[in-house]
């Protein structure tokens, strides 16, 4: 690329450097993280080369940023990324942090927009909440503006999945549906239907293969007619269950892939007649607050999610680290009145 075109980019230094994007921001936009020398005379050379001058923003960004840390949920009225996000900010106001919530309304693609936004904005950095998607161009799309986003100083941290460049808390999701199921077989069932999510959730398809695992150690299997595809709502859990109904199946036990799909199924079979727990099972996934005010209580798979807010944050406060981290958090299975033993 010829000097003084105008077009040098950040990620042209780092090519021409033989170095990470990281790294050539570190260097160049004053970041307190240090670099060895032989890196950073290679960055500087290869700036020098390419007459490549960092920008301002760049380096307010790598210096600290603002106070502002972004927090993107898929639903803030799902009480799962509520409690997530009331984490966030409680441990962000002793470090004097202001959080801005962004909700994506379920829609991926806003994710992205959200990144580039808070680069804009000089924010410090973001923590990304809920689960990736099998879209590869969302995941693409979000994946470079989160390069963009850390190459200018901020710092990102992600709870779901570890497939974005960034630190990572990682629920369980497929052990935890896996040490449930086999709960429920030794509770006495061997019919189950589910509720599984939309099928191009990750989170939803680790809980179902889970859940199918732990049921084949015992010798089950659930029927593809048995699973049922509903969004990831309390509403997508009525629609669901009522679905199952008008399928004519006989399941001992419905397993719905979060609480909310859960409470949404409650009602369902409710308005439908059907008497709970005596007639049918249920069993959910998180441990939600507002399960205290659900009945039958609901037997679930609890999630720390106190923790992940706290954790995610963490991961923001720290020093900087040249790979991507994760901490990985389990369930416990909490039996409750809505799977009764089978007498």
């Amino acid at each position: 690329m010829p000097r003084g075109s105008g077009k040098v980019n950040l990620v042209d230094v780092a090519r021409q450097a033989g170095v990470s994007l990281a790294t050539a921001s570190r260097v160049l936009n004053g970041s307190t993280r240090s670099v060895g020398a032989d890196l950073r005379e290679r960055v500087r050379q290869a700036a020098a080369n390419l007459d490549y001058s960092p920008s301002a923003p760049a380096q307010a960004m790598a210096r600290g940023g603002t106070d502002v840390v972004g927090l993107v949920v898929p639903d803030i009225s799902d009480p799962y990324f509520s409690t997530i996000a009331a984490s966030v900010v409680r441990h962000a106001e002793p470090h004097g942090l202001i959080i801005t919530l962004a909700s994506t309304e379920r829609r991926f693609e806003r994710e992205a927009e959200y990144v580039a936004s808070l680069r804009s904005q000089q924010a410090r950095g973001v923590v990304l909440v809920g689960s990736r998607t099998t879209n590869e161009e969302q995941l693409e799309a979000l994946r470079a503006e989160l390069d963009a986003y850390t190459a200018a100083g901020g710092r990102a941290a992600a709870i779901g999945q570890h497939i974005l460049p960034a630190d990572t808390v990682i629920v369980e999701n497929r052990s935890g549906a896996r040490a449930l199921a086999e709960e429920l077989v030794n509770l006495g069932y061997r019919r189950f239907a589910v509720l599984a999510g939309p099928s191009d959730l990750l989170t939803a398809r680790d809980r179902l293969a889970g859940f199918r695992e732990g049921l084949r150690q015992h010798g089950i299997e659930v029927a593809g007619r048995d699973v049922i595809n509903g969004e990831f709502t309390r509403d997508g859990g009525y629609e669901a269950a009522s679905e199952l109904l008008e399928r004519d199946r006989a399941p001992e036990c419905v397993f719905a892939v979060n609480d909310v799909m859960a409470v949404g199924a409650l009602s369902a079979f409710r308005d439908r007649g059907v008497r709970l727990p005596d007639e049918l099972a249920v069993a959910g996934f998180d441990d939600i607050a507002s399960l205290r005010d659900v009945w039958p209580s609901l037997t679930t798979v609890r999630i720390p999610l106190e923790r992940l807010g706290e954790e995610a944050l963490g991961f923001l406060l720290d020093e900087p680290a040249e790979r991507s981290r994760t901490r990985r958090f389990s369930g416990e299975v909490v039996v409750r009145a809505s799977t009764p033993p089978v007498s």
